[in-house]
């Protein structure tokens, strides 16, 4: 066989039961929810904010980024919530490289999933109990969902997912938040088919179970930029034509909940990490300019960490990106303040 069976992974139940989220933390979670979820029904204008590392590689260096969030959230918190990005998968457009703290605990270390399982759960509760802000993942694997789902406030689908039929399914079946990026190469139409079929309900097989879904009305579409096929030349679409050639799209669909949120990095940014407040001030202005974008716009995901740009693992540079690179930390505080005032 080609397969080599390693190892059985454990029970949802059993890592739940092992590693409990608390009474309390469970509390914060609801009210964030609470908050979150009314920013995309119209009944807050809070404007939202993921930010945080390109992959969560580190506890320690993650934590602390999210505890420093926890403080920079109390001085913004009348105009913006923020959303720590603490994304434990990495897709890897030609299956090389780390593919984050679920495959491999230590970056260093060999690949081990059920450890992975663990750690990630353990980081997100340590990130909760330590600053009191929920936190966004991005939905690599559809199975890993319910290990985390008592701690997620938002759930990404990435480009290179977001055609895949169980991924539409099972976001179908959140009661939280959830974006699905336009693919690689920039089409909105398979974005929106995607939103399209998780806000409706589903029946099908998850996890060993026949399972039913009432489907998601909080998902919404995530502009990432796309990719020239031919030349390989990123095709930027946070601009205001895009942003209004995106709200027209919804309108010719019966959606719930129409909203957009903006990728300030990967193809918007061409990767140029520096980019991304000039990205994001532009995206406000456009907001501005608009009625309809100001109705539309709910947010801006951007790639931050401690230390900025980027490093190979052998390098350890704590705070610092293994994968994608960051914008750093004084940045990244100047421009959520800056943001606050634009909203």
């Amino acid at each position: 066989m080609s397969f080599k069976y390693i190892r059985e992974m454990p029970y949802v139940s059993d890592i739940l039961n092992s590693m409990p989220l608390s009474e309390d933390l469970s509390k914060v979670k609801i009210k964030r929810d609470e908050e979150i979820i009314a920013v995309f029904r119209r009944e807050s204008e809070q404007f939202i904010v993921i930010i945080g590392p390109c992959s969560a590689d580190n506890e320690d260096a993650v934590c602390e980024y999210v505890s420093r969030l926890a403080y920079l959230q109390d001085e913004v918190k009348e105009k913006i919530i923020l959303i720590p990005r603490i994304y434990t998968n990495k897709p890897r457009t030609t299956g090389e490289g780390y593919k984050g703290m679920a495959h491999q605990p230590k970056p260093s270390e060999a690949p081990n999933m059920v450890k992975g399982l663990k750690a990630i759960r353990k980081m997100h509760i340590r990130a909760m109990r330590e600053s009191h802000l929920t936190a966004a993942d991005e939905m690599l694997y559809p199975g890993n969902y319910p290990y985390l789902e008592d701690i997620l406030s938002y759930v990404a689908v990435g480009a290179r997912s977001v055609e895949n039929q169980l991924h539409r399914l099972t976001i179908s079946g959140l009661d939280v938040p959830a974006g699905m990026k336009n693919p690689t190469g920039g089409d909105i139409e398979i974005m929106l088919n995607s939103v399209q079929a998780a806000q409706m309900p589903h029946v099908f097989v998850y996890n060993g179970w026949e399972v039913k879904t009432s489907g998601n009305p909080l998902t919404h579409c995530i502009l990432r930029g796309g990719v020239d096929d031919l030349c390989g030349a990123s095709i930027p679409n946070y601009h205001y034509e895009d942003l209004m050639r995106l709200s027209e799209a919804y309108k010719r669909r019966t959606l719930r909940y129409p909203a957009i949120i903006v990728d300030t990095n990967h193809a918007n940014s061409n990767k140029k990490f520096y980019e991304q407040p000039r990205i994001a001030k532009d995206v406000m202005r456009s907001r501005k300019h608009s009625k309809t974008l100001r109705n539309k716009v709910m947010g801006l995901m951007i790639e931050s960490y401690l230390v900025e740009g980027s490093q190979k693992i052998s390098e350890n540079v704590y705070g610092k990106s293994i994968t994608d690179p960051c914008l750093g930390w004084q940045d990244s505080e100047r421009l959520v303040r800056d943001l606050a005032e634009l909203v």
